[in-house]
């Protein structure tokens, strides 16, 4: 099979698969999921055959430029290579999950679909076609939150509709870029001077981007589906294939598309959304008491690194932010995996009754234990190293970002503390809940197991992802820097270090004081000031998506007082008026000649009158 041929199984064999499952009887369980786990591998075994290639498809197509047009090369074939094994990877856990659930064909229908359109918006070398793609995600994710029940409506409406209005300022961003590069074809766009109308242009662009990645103000309904979708839609897209498709387009942006200067107006514009999301995001996964939930503000919080390095618009920081982007699809797959794990072991997330399961899950403690070293930053796993790529753009940047990432560094510490010690360490605290918990099956630890021996690998020998994925995208801007190996800049490693250990004092102190993990961080919580505004946060006031729709309710409170008013005019006033009229009419019409007499010289009076005027 050709290069070619490859470019378009990919995107069209998943999507043929799907509705061949479709249409299978739900009952075929057995089929169902062989054909997941076939189409998986052979897409997987089609993004590895692509590497190193070069391939461009060219197809007319809409005319006005908008050709079919594909593209690989090297960063899009590491993504479409990091997407195909998180597929790999994710489908043989879902299998296993979903295992006797009467939604599972319709989850695997939908996983096939995103798979197919996650490898076309990568592929895609058209801003039509790319945005062809990118759209046909909102089908699938409002699908997959939903589809065990029609209880999760809410929730899939929300996903929905922040994604939905992320892609709505996207599509401006594209027009606006189009417009000013004269073509839809990404790699014939040359970097575009930021200024004038470009700057709306990047913003909208990045926006949209930056949505899809989950990043703020587009991440409410993340924490929403966590509860509500299963377990393996939240390690496939909201952990995995939304961070690396939504950085990735963000990388684009900022090296292809548009010429991002270090310290510009709308580089600080997306270190402040970075910083932003960093910490208010961790801040909130720090006091959650649900196993799911807690991860899913992680996977928002991790977002603002990679926005954060990436808006420096320094070698150091876009390296950074692209190792941290496959870094947390890796750790935060493997976290939400074994999250999936002990819900299916134990029936529940809810912290406040799991504890001291490492005695009976201990590879799924364990493969937990790597994953949060690696998110929380502790050397030598890859989290520690991407984080310090950020770190150094940061500070470079301006002190106020890197305060914020220490900041966003000790929560996570903090937070994951309190998650392994509630969940795997200590004391029971539901023996009902735990006493006959097992180990997970095979399948849904090998995922695990080797997601978090990647997560050793890309720490221990970083520079096998720097130097073969990563620092080639920046081809020559990096002049000869090499950010493989140990960290650089020693002070900001010695920070790092203080930070955790600071987080394992705070923890140690919290637990003293509660005398439990799960209320290790509630000085934090409850604290003076802070209280009132986890109060004000756990009742959704800050929600952007709950902020639109009040906004949204009041518009509406206000047409219908509009519309109430004009039917009142008409129905009631105007009524009112003519019955008025008319009574007085009839009671002046009582026969008296004398009135129509005078009735009529006056009417002949007013017509000589305007004739009069007229002439």
């Amino acid at each position: 099979m050709s290069g070619l041929q490859i470019l378009l199984t990919m995107i069209i064999l998943p999507a043929i698969a799907a509705l061949l499952i479709l249409i299978i009887p739900k009952k075929a369980f057995a089929v169902k999921s062989t054909i997941l786990l076939l189409i998986v591998l052979v897409n997987l075994i089609a993004a590895i055959s692509l590497w190193g290639k070069e391939l461009t498809f060219l197809m007319p197509w809409g005319g006005f430029g908008i050709d079919f047009a594909l593209r690989v090369y090297h960063f899009s074939s590491f993504i479409v290579a990091a997407a195909a094994g998180f597929a790999f990877l994710v489908g043989l856990y879902a299998v296993a999950f979903l295992r006797g659930k009467p939604f599972a064909g319709k989850f695997f229908f939908y996983y096939l679909v995103t798979l197919a359109m996650v490898n076309g918006a990568v592929l895609a070398n058209n801003l039509v076609v790319m945005l062809f793609f990118w759209e046909g995600l909102l089908v699938t994710l409002f699908g997959m939150v939903m589809v065990s029940g029609r209880e999760k409506f809410p929730t899939a409406v929300k996903a929905l509709t922040l994604s939905g209005f992320a892609d709505l300022l996207l599509m401006v961003g594209i027009g606006i870029t189009a417009w000013q590069a004269g073509t839809f074809a990404m790699d014939s766009i040359t970097p575009i001077p930021v200024n004038g109308i470009s700057v709306l242009g990047f913003v909208c662009f990045a926006l949209g981007a930056m949505g899809k990645a989950g990043s703020m103000p587009f991440h409410s309904w993340i924490p929403d589906a966590a509860i509500d979708a299963p377990l393996p839609f939240m390690a496939f897209l909201p952990a995995a294939l939304e961070k690396l498709l939504g950085i990735y387009l963000l990388a684009r942006i900022c090296l292809n598309f548009y010429d991002l200067q270090p310290g510009s107006g709308v580089s600080i514009f997306l270190m402040t959304i970075g910083s932003i999301t960093i910490v208010l995001a961790v801040a909130m996964a720090l006091i959650q008491k649900n196993y799911k939930r807690l991860l899913s503000y992680h996977a928002i919080s991790q977002v603002g690194y990679m926005v954060l390095g990436i808006g420096t618009g320094l070698p150091v920081g876009i390296v950074g932010g692209l190792f941290h982007m496959i870094n947390h699809a890796m750790y935060k797959s493997c976290l939400f995996l074994t999250g999936g794990a002990v819900e299916k072991q134990t029936g529940t997330a809810d912290l406040k009754k799991l504890g001291g399961l490492g005695k009976y899950m201990p590879i799924t403690t364990i493969c937990f234990l790597i994953a949060a070293a690696s998110i929380s930053g502790v050397p030598p796993f890859n989290g520690f190293f991407s984080k310090e790529l950020v770190f150094d753009a940061a500070i470079e940047s301006g002190m106020i970002f890197y305060i914020a990432a220490v900041v966003g560094a000790f929560l996570t510490a903090a937070s994951f503390l309190k998650l392994g010690h509630a969940a795997f360490f200590g004391k029971s605290r539901d023996e009902e809940t735990t006493k006959n918990t097992k180990e997970a099956p095979l399948a849904m630890l090998i995922p695990m197991i080797v997601i978090a021996a990647g997560c050793v690998l890309f720490g221990v020998y970083n520079a096998l992802p720097l130097h073969t994925f990563i620092q080639p995208i920046l081809g020559h801007a990096l002049e000869g820097e090499d950010f493989a190996g140990w960290p650089h800049t020693a002070t900001l490693v010695i920070i790092s270090v203080i930070v955790l250990v600071l987080s394992i004092a705070n923890h140690a102190y919290g637990v003293k004081k509660t005398g439990n993990g799960l209320g290790s961080v509630d000085h934090i919580h409850y604290a003076p000031v802070l209280s009132n505004i986890y109060n004000g946060a756990e009742k959704h006031y800050f929600d952007p998506f709950d902020l639109l729709m009040w906004v949204v309710k009041g518009f509406a409170w206000l047409a219908f007082g509009i519309d109430r008013a004009i039917d009142w005019i008409y129905n009631v006033f105007c009524v009112f008026i003519v019955s008025s009229i008319s009574r007085g009419l009839k009671e002046m019409n009582d026969g008296s000649q004398s009135r129509y007499i005078v009735w009529s010289f006056t009417g002949l009076a007013v017509i000589l009158f305007v004739f009069i005027a007229l002439v």
